[in-house]
């Protein structure tokens, strides 16, 4: 017995437009109104215009099509630094070596210069996800490996060389920020060098002592920076945080600062005045206590911190 309906979602039509369509007679109109039904555009019909426009009149004549036909939604492409690159094999990075016409195997040479090394045959499966995963231009990565010789020089020591683990990691990242091109490259490194400036900078103001930070600090100070934080306010929002957690708590300094933000506080004088505690006091209870109050209990804490990690390093020595 044949089924009537195939499982599935139900796409229903009123009785007036089924009338109006029995009564144009035409397959085409009622293809074509199921598929303005279901998808609100006419981009999945391969017709030629002259059919589309035939049936798309009779439609109109009946009050069943707007005027003017949505245009179908632009194809989103994959994003290759969501998905898991291929398992390259011995032979995939032979035969791109072997390509005389690609820009592969001098991008090989290039990085085994810069490097100082012969590149493993890990390290080739690496550069090349880079290359045929990612889809990077060859000067793209340059771009990418000079800044990771830099970083890594920075961190360790003049003549250390990154590990391409890591800059295939760091690779992704700029991919899934849409760095394909030289001009994006040459602003995502202004970017992070400008960055790496206001790393010290908060670290000052967070009373930590200069180190390499972690992926997430590093996001969470980007962050900041983005929102467009004064120092002073980002110092407010350390002490309250030590006042709260009774130390550093990164997370919980972030959900303040995109409090603030959300309300388009972003220098200390706008906060004081516009950060209220909006909670009611409860009877009989004592009403919270200003945040001046707040602030200055914060300072004092943490200037206790300070004095009692002074006293432990001497002790210590």
């Amino acid at each position: 017995m044949v089924q009537g309906f195939l499982p599935g979602e139900v796409l229903a039509i009123t009785a007036q437009a089924a009338d109006r369509l029995l009564k144009l007679d035409s397959g085409d109109a009622a293809l074509l109104y199921l598929r303005l039904l279901r998808r609100g555009d006419a981009g999945g019909l391969k017709w030629t215009d002259a059919r589309l426009q035939n049936a798309l009149e009779q439609l109109r004549s009946q009050g069943l099509a707007p005027a003017e036909l949505p245009a179908p939604p632009e194809p989103t492409l994959p994003d290759p630094a969501a998905q898991e690159p291929p398992d390259y094999s011995t032979e995939d990075i032979t035969q791109a070596l072997s390509e005389q016409d690609s820009t592969f195997p001098p991008l090989v040479g290039e990085v085994e210069r810069r490097l100082g090394k012969r590149l493993s045959a890990a390290d080739l499966k690496s550069l090349y996800t880079l290359y045929d995963h990612l889809a990077l231009p060859a000067e793209v990565i340059l771009m990418l490996l000079g800044w990771c010789i830099e970083e890594t020089e920075r961190k360790y020591g003049p003549g250390r060389r990154p590990f391409l683990s890591q800059i295939r990691k760091e690779g992704f990242i700029w991919a899934r920020l849409g760095v394909d091109t030289m001009e994006r490259a040459e602003e995502r490194i202004e970017t992070l060098t400008r960055l790496r400036g206001r790393e010290a900078e908060v670290l000052r103001l967070l009373d930590i002592p200069p180190r390499p930070l972690v992926r997430r600090e590093k996001d969470y100070i980007a962050a900041w920076d983005a929102m467009g934080f004064e120092d002073e306010a980002i110092r407010t929002a350390y002490e309250r945080t030590v006042l709260k957690k009774q130390s550093m708590d990164w997370s919980y300094m972030n959900g303040i600062l995109r409090r603030w933000h959300e309300k388009g506080l972003h220098t200390a004088s706008a906060i004081r005045a516009g950060d209220r505690d909006p909670r009611p006091v409860r009877a009989g209870g004592k009403a919270p206590p200003p945040a001046a109050e707040q602030e200055r209990r914060a300072r004092e804490n943490v200037e206790r911190t300070r004095r009692l990690m002074e006293q432990m390093k001497q002790e210590g020595n």
